[in-house]
């Protein structure tokens, strides 16, 4: 089977600067056309860690493909060593010149040398037009040998969207050719309220008898657990047919904690259930920052299921805005069954959603008391006939009990959408 690596250039991933989103994308990609990624490598801009890097991963792969390092200044050095490992020597492509001129025209702005030197390129390399910036990508390749098969490497900008166009429409196609490529099949579930651990002795006897070209995954992550049956063959209805009769019997082992059979995050599972019923939901956040806003209003068409929230932090935004009672706050405090309850009633009397969420909690590090430790949180959800609260407990960072928090509360509410219909 044709397999990749990718290799992703800048000292600013290996500070923690920048987070190498790139990788991800790509190797999503390509494993949507049938080429599976077996390595991933950050290295610094450095000429020695570069060169190892494509001899190292040339070992292991077909194909290489490396984002980064494609800029016009002096730490930008992936060009010239690129052009140099395959022993060419830089000159100007016409097209991308064409490419950097024309850009800077219709923006209207002065164009210098340095600008003019994006067009350089290895004479031995096979140049991949930038339609979305000014640095082209090149592609090389090494004929195959008696010991291996033929290598191929593609440089792109690191960039995140012009890397992208350049995949779509040049990279992916161009190796769909080159190459009989298999189809890798997944189905994913998403499980909620479980751990691993236990899912693992619950399925053992599935997962034990599973064919051997099929392979169960688990990804724990935020209180939930997604597992993903995955292979690949060539017979694309055969394998199909195949994972689909394993997976149905997943589904029914797990039924008990499935949350979908498709593999999407809760706020989409709660957003889709709610446009189904033709019914929307508003949310009332205090330790969430408006964080579970957030989640619901990142999926495009979320307006027509989300209504709007009230992140009311301290005692005199409960009480103003979602007509909290102060002598609740006083005598109950904030992170307690009571001022949910009551946040939960006035954001439904005030944006008027047929359902809501509630949340209120002491995330960390600091503020967290005898009676009520960090990590303590109260949601209340439901609706106008009927509000449910539950007690979560929390013991990580402030980020991933506010993430928590936020998936936890979302799949609450879902249950309760789906009991009360």
């Amino acid at each position: 089977m044709i397999q990749a690596t990718i290799i992703t250039i800048g000292d600013e991933l290996l500070i923690g600067q920048v987070i190498d989103t790139n990788s991800a994308w790509m190797a999503q990609e390509l494993n949507k056309a049938g080429i599976p990624v077996i390595r991933r490598v950050a290295v610094g801009d450095a000429w020695d860690a570069i060169w190892t890097a494509l001899d190292e991963e040339s070992k292991h792969a077909d194909i290489i493909l490396i984002t980064g390092g494609l800029g016009p200044t002096a730490d930008d050095i992936t060009k010239p060593l690129l052009c140099k490992y395959f022993g060419g020597k830089l000159i100007i492509d016409e097209g991308a010149k064409q490419n950097v001129v024309n850009i800077f025209k219709r923006l209207n702005r002065p164009m210098i040398e340095r600008n003019l030197l994006q067009a350089e390129v290895p004479d031995v390399c096979t140049v991949i037009q930038n339609k979305r910036g000014t640095a082209p990508g090149m592609w090389f390749e090494k004929p195959a040998t008696a010991i291996e098969g033929k290598k191929i490497f593609i440089s792109m900008p690191g960039v995140p969207h012009e890397m992208k166009g350049m995949m779509e429409d040049d990279v992916i196609p161009q190796l769909s050719k080159q190459f009989e490529l298999p189809v890798i099949v997944h189905r994913t579930l998403l499980t909620a309220g479980v751990g691993e651990s236990f899912l693992a002795d619950l399925i053992q006897d599935f997962e034990t008898a599973l064919p051997p070209h099929i392979k169960l995954a688990y990804l724990p992550n935020y209180g939930m657990v997604r597992l993903r049956l995955s292979t690949a063959g060539f017979n694309k209805t055969e394998i199909e047919n195949e994972v689909d009769a394993q997976f149905t019997q997943l589904q029914v082992l797990v039924k008990e904690y499935l949350v979908t059979n498709i593999d999407e995050p809760m706020e989409k599972v709660v957003g889709k259930l709610l446009l189904q019923k033709k019914q929307t939901m508003c949310t009332a956040e205090s330790c969430t920052g408006g964080y579970i806003a957030h989640l619901l209003t990142s999926l495009p068409g979320s307006s027509a299921f989300y209504d709007g929230s009230v992140v009311s932090y301290s005692y005199a935004a409960k009480e103003d805005l979602l007509n909290v009672n102060h002598q609740t706050l006083l005598t109950k405090g904030a992170v307690s069954e009571e001022v949910v309850m009551e946040m939960a009633k006035g954001a439904l009397q005030n944006i008027k959603s047929n359902y809501t969420v509630a949340v209120s909690g002491i995330m960390g590090p600091d503020g967290g008391q005898p009676d009520k430790p960090v990590g303590t949180v109260w949601v209340a959800y439901g609706n106008a006939n009927k509000i449910l609260t539950q007690k979560l407990h929390f013991r990580f960072d402030r980020t991933r009990n506010i993430q928590l928090t936020a998936v936890t509360a979302l799949n609450l509410l879902r249950k309760f959408i789906l009991e009360n219909d």
